[in-house]
C-alpha cells in the first residue's frame, strides 16, 4: 500500500466508509444508506433552491418515506461522531494522522488493515491500552451496528421493568 499513489490511498479511505452491501456481512455504513444519504442531500439542496417544490426521494422506484431518511442522517451524524471519538482518543498517542485516521476508519468499518504503522505490514501493538480498548468498541459499533450498542449502554435498557 506505502508504494501506492496518495489518489489510490483516498479512494480506498473513502471505500472504508461506504462498506459493503445491506444484508452482508462487510461493514460500513452500506451502500444504501450512501445512496438514500446523498439523494437526500440532493432533495433539501432542491428545496433551498425552489422551496414551494415537491421532491420526493426514491429508491427501487418507491417512495422513500421521511422517517426513514431522518433516521439515515442520524445514523450517519452518530456514525461520524463514534469515529470522531476514536480518532481522538487514540491521537493521543502521537502517531501520525494517516495512521489514527484510517486505524478509527479500520476499526468502525471492520476493514482490518490501515494505513501507515497500521498498514498490511504493520500493526496496532503500538497503541497504548486506552486507545485498543477505543479501537476495540469501535469495532463492536461498526460490527453489531451503532444503534444496538448505543441501546447495550444506556441504562434504562438494564432498568428492571415490573409488569
Amino acid at each position: 500500500f506505502n508504494l501506492w499513489p496518495v489518489f489510490s490511498k483516498s479512494i480506498l479511505v473513502i471505500l472504508m466508509f461506504i462498506g459493503g452491501s445491506a444484508g452482508s456481512t462487510a461493514g460500513g455504513m452500506k451502500c444504501v444508506r450512501f445512496v438514500l444519504l446523498f439523494k437526500t442531500i440532493k432533495r433539501e439542496v432542491g428545496r433551498i433552491i425552489h422551496p414551494r417544490s415537491v421532491y420526493t426521494v426514491k429508491y427501487g422506484g418507491k417512495t422513500v418515506d421521511s422517517s426513514i431518511l431522518s433516521g439515515i442522517t442520524n445514523y450517519f451524524f452518530v456514525y461520524i461522531i463514534v469515529f470522531t471519538v476514536t480518532l481522538l482518543i487514540i491521537s493521543l498517542d502521537g502517531f501520525d494522522m494517516v495512521s489514527n485516521f484510517t486505524a478509527a476508519a479500520a476499526a468502525i468499518g471492520n476493514i482490518g488493515p490501515g494505513l501507515g504503522i497500521v498498514g498490511p505490514t504493520g500493526n496496532y501493538a503500538d497503541y497504548s491500552a486506552l486507545s485498543k480498548i477505543a479501537l476495540s468498541f469501535t469495532m463492536l459499533f461498526g460490527r453489531l451496528e451503532i444503534y444496538p450498542m448505543l441501546i447495550l449502554f444506556a441504562p434504562t435498557f438494564w432498568k428492571r421493568v415490573n409488569i
